[in-house]
């Protein structure tokens, strides 16, 4: 594969550019190589400067779920920038949008608009706080919420802990009132609470982890922390910027049958477009600025081009739910055949699934837990990675990701995929 034009720009990017990016992930850190520089997508293909083509299972990191340059996006995007980019001033799309996602989202009464997945969950987490009067938040390890101080950081030295930094410019401090428990283990979750009794504002779960590769709740899960959460007075904040309008139109709400008190949104509701937004029930919402005491505000939230593009395509979303079984049923026939590639050239493989997500892990199963994760062989990966791109299968760069099934991929799409992939099995 020729990528002369990647490496040259590379080059450029990394006397400009933190690591040449904007993002870490994106510098290939974890598989090594050059990235591939993407000058335009259109329904499941994307083009690099060099001219090579890949059948992309990224879509903008989940959000392209009808594919690039979907013609009524695009067509909504082009009538709202000949009116104007940003006024920062309130426009109907704005409630357009919040009307949408109230009409397809249980349990939402109110909807706050932000810019990022990040601003969201921080703000969720602020109102939280606010709402309860506490300060300590639980989250879980291996799961990501964003790059907000409070949100960086690792379980520590036990299983059951205080939050310790895990970034370089993060405080103890900040990081002290987040508590750390395990993904699918409800009595960790107990444990923290009642050892903090009295003191804990939320806790905040990804109702599918996709942050460490794609880990479905176990049954009881959700609904455990449902019953936790009431029993000790906290708010259960479901981080859906992953799941949100993927799973099914009203998101894991809807799927798994769990109502949260908050829920967070990232750039699936701008269809591709830098936005976030939080939501939840109107007693909680009215306790922000210009309503409560809980401050947030942005300058350009609500931006009229980002509201265009989500709201035709969670209009679509919402008018085909079909789509959620067709992705589904694509991306079960994937892990299926991965599963049957692995064995006949025996590999250690678990793939896990749900929805439009999965991910291969090079490792026995099962992978339940963050600490599962962490068996993982990465040099498979790394290889695994190289052969598919070489072969025109545009993943992830790292193992810990999610692979996106999108209403945009074909059959012969995904017979490429499985055939690229029974290619890289047998040279791995």
């Amino acid at each position: 594969m020729n990528l002369r034009a990647s490496e040259a720009i590379f080059a450029r990017a990394q006397r400009v550019l933190p690591g040449g990016v904007n993002s870490p992930v994106r510098a290939f850190r974890a598989v090594g190589g050059t990235p591939p520089f993407i000058v335009r997508g259109k329904g499941s293909r994307i083009w690099d400067l060099d001219g090579n083509e890949y059948i992309d299972f990224v879509g903008s990191w989940g959000p392209l779920i009808l594919g690039h340059s979907y013609p009524p996006i695009v067509e909504a995007v082009q009538k709202a920038v000949q009116d104007g980019l940003s006024f920062g001033a309130p426009t109907a799309r704005e409630v357009d949008m919040a009307e949408c996602i109230v009409s397809m989202v249980p349990g939402v009464d109110l909807v706050r608009m932000v810019n990022s997945g990040t601003e969201a969950v921080m703000s969720a987490l602020r109102l939280a706080r606010g709402a309860t009067g506490r300060d300590k938040i639980i989250k879980f390890e291996g799961c990501y919420h964003g790059h907000s101080d409070a949100m960086l950081v690792a379980a520590g030295s036990g299983a059951l802990t205080q939050g310790e930094p895990n970034s370089a410019g993060v405080t103890k401090g900040a990081a002290s009132d987040t508590l750390t428990a395990q993904f699918n283990d409800l009595p960790s979750v107990a444990a923290l609470l009642e050892a903090n009794k009295g003191q804990v504002a939320a806790v905040i779960v990804e109702p599918v982890a996709a942050n460490m590769g794609v880990i479905p709740p176990a049954d009881g899960f959700l609904p455990g922390l449902r019953r936790l959460c009431d029993q000790y007075g906290c708010l259960l904040i479901f981080d859906e910027v992953i799941t949100g309008f993927r799973l099914a139109p009203g998101g894991a709400q809807q799927y798994f049958g769990v109502q949260a008190d908050l829920v967070t949104f990232g750039k699936i509701i701008g269809g591709g477009m830098p936005v976030g937004a939080y939501a939840g029930r109107r007693e909680l919402m009215e306790q922000i600025a210009p309503l409560g005491p809980v401050y947030q505000a942005g300058t350009l939230s609500g931006n009229p081009v980002a509201m265009a593009a989500g709201l035709a395509q969670l209009e679509i979303l919402r008018d085909n739910p079909g789509y959620y079984v067709e992705m589904e049923r694509k991306a079960q026939g994937m892990a299926h055949e991965l599963r049957e590639s692995a064995q006949k050239y025996g590999l250690p493989l678990t793939v896990n699934q749900i929805g439009g997500l999965l991910c291969p892990y090079f490792t026995e199963g099962p992978v339940r837990t963050f600490a599962d994760t962490q068996k993982s062989d990465l040099d498979r990966f790394k290889a695994y990675f190289h052969h598919m791109l070489e072969r025109g299968i545009y993943l992830a760069p790292s193992q810990f990701e999610a692979v996106f099934v999108n209403v945009s991929h074909t059959e012969d799409d995904m017979v490429a995929a499985l055939a690229a992939a029974g290619q890289a099995m047998a040279a791995l």
